[in-house]
């Protein structure tokens, strides 16, 4: 099967991408949409004319934020919502909050190589538990307002560090294994990945296409326990360079109904058979669509659903 190519590249900008796409009307999610490259997402989706939620743990900083985008975009449409994504409470909170249709969710908040074992009030590995599980109760808590909007879109946020662990499932929270901070993280970001490959297939019926990502290395507060970026000057993005990515998944007519996908640089990764060192493409573990059934298995088990 041949890879979707778009027409667009490592270095294209989020709002390269959008140009052109009128997103009226629309109505969009970003979670961590106040830093990183939640900010660019969010002012190219506004910029095209949709009405963006920034869900966010810190609401002063998202206010903050939402005016910047509001100056920037020219959309007065930009609002906030406390969410904090390691918090099944505070999804409950949120959740009750939505009305309506929702169009596009960008499930986008993370953490990373958070340097001791911490666990979450359920006993989840926090790692696993803000990148994969709580976006995984958040989406299915949405699933209706997808399903009223017709055509809608979820957009995951994955990484290149999924190469470095696939999910183990026998093992999710480290109960066993010696806690190491950035297999932690690979495990989650492998398991976004697969989220894309189970939920596009059990909900593209329901008009919603669900795709994965990996935005690429870019400079922002998530290496904040990694002391930065270590990834070559040649490789690196910029935070609007970073969400192109996510933005094309969100809007691009090539993507309608067309999901369970993976994608780097604005195009479908290649499946790797080993990691390479410059950690692209795409491990085949992390589209496997066993896999993605099993880890769906377990989280509905988890919740307790």
């Amino acid at each position: 099967m041949e890879l979707i190519t778009t027409g667009f590249g490592r270095k294209s900008t989020a709002s390269e991408v959008v140009k052109g796409i009128n997103l009226k009307g629309k109505r969009v999610i970003i979670t961590g949409g106040a830093s990183g490259i939640g900010i660019p997402t969010a002012v190219a989706l506004a910029s095209a004319g949709a009405d963006i939620t920034l869900a966010v743990r810190n609401e002063a900083s998202g206010l903050t934020v939402a005016k910047d985008i509001i100056r920037d975009s020219g959309n007065p449409n930009v609002h906030v919502g406390y969410l904090d994504v390691s918090k099944r409470k505070s999804i409950a909170d949120f959740l009750k909050t939505w009305e309506g249709p929702l169009d596009i969710l960008i499930n986008n908040a993370g953490v990373m190589a958070i340097p001791d074992l911490q666990f979450t009030e359920d006993g989840w590995e926090m790692q696993f538990a803000t990148n994969y599980m709580g976006h995984f109760e958040l989406a299915l808590g949405l699933h209706s307002s997808l399903t009223s909007a017709g055509n809608a879109r979820i957009v995951a946020v994955s990484s290149s560090g999924h190469l470095l662990s696939p999910v183990i499932f026998d093992d999710l929270h480290f109960d066993f294994r010696f806690y190491d901070p950035l297999y932690a993280y690979g495990q989650s970001k492998s398991a976004v990945a697969l989220f894309a490959v189970a939920a596009h297939k059990r909900w593209a019926k329901d008009g919603i296409t669900v795709n994965a990502l990996n935005p690429g290395a870019i400079a922002t507060n998530l290496q904040r326990h990694t002391g930065g970026l270590k990834t070559p000057a040649e490789l690196q993005k910029t935070p609007e360079q970073g969400a192109a990515t996510s933005v094309l998944l969100a809007t691009s007519p090539i993507l309608e109904g067309n999901g369970g996908h993976y994608f780097e640089n604005c195009n479908e990764a290649e499946i790797v058979e080993k990691r390479p060192s410059d950690y692209h493409g795409v491990a085949r573990y992390a589209i496997d669509p066993d896999y993605a059934d099993r880890l769906w298995d377990v989280s509905i088990k988890l919740l307790g659903r």
